[in-house]
């Protein structure tokens, strides 16, 4: 069964990540698609076991609904996985936001809804002054989708991080709350 409603916007839903949706989340990041743009390394579906540490990263997956499905009992034919954020050190430090969707829906919108969902949902939940996030250099289409919410380059880390080959660049950005509700 679908994990619980966390947030909704006009297409996508944020939901909890349960046990039955690692092999999705599992199979989705061993794809060198997405692999490669996140720098992760390949995990096997225990390496993604859900943590019970009270400070683990809020893990939200991204759902396609359908239009019957029933927000209190959903059946798993009612939601389309399509991807997952997450909110990471927010127990103890400014919050990192992290995400990514499969490629078959790439340039359809739904990463900028569930970012915005996201950095709404970090801002109610925690008494954070900012967000951030870290974008490989070369990946074009994450860091356009961080700037048109409003994100501002804070730094760079160079050749962090060994990824498909290359030494990369890590850039850091980051979104004050009043730049978020328009306070500045």
């Amino acid at each position: 069964m679908p994990g619980a409603i966390v947030t909704s916007g006009e297409r996508v839903t944020l939901r909890t990540v349960e046990t039955e949706d690692i092999p999705f989340i599992q199979r989705a990041t061993a794809n060198p698609e997405l692999r490669h743009t996140l720098g992760n390394p390949l995990m096997n579906r225990e390496q993604h076991e859900i943590s019970d540490d009270r400070n683990a990263p809020d893990q939200l997956l991204v759902c396609l609904e359908s239009e019957d499905a029933d927000v209190v009992d959903t059946d798993e034919d009612d939601i389309t996985r399509i991807g997952q954020v997450t909110v990471a050190d927010a127990h103890y430090k400014r919050p990192e936001l992290g995400y990514w969707l499969i490629p078959d829906v790439h340039g359809e919108g739904y990463g900028k809804e569930s970012v915005l969902l996201a950095i709404d949902y970090a801002f109610r939940t925690y008494d954070t002054p900012a967000v951030g996030a870290g974008v490989y250099a070369f990946n074009d289409a994450s860091r356009g989708l961080l700037e048109s919410l409003g994100f501002v380059e804070e730094g760079r880390q160079r050749k962090l991080m060994y990824v498909d080959g290359a030494h990369r660049d890590l850039v850091r950005y980051g979104l004050l709350r009043e730049e978020w509700l328009g306070e500045e």
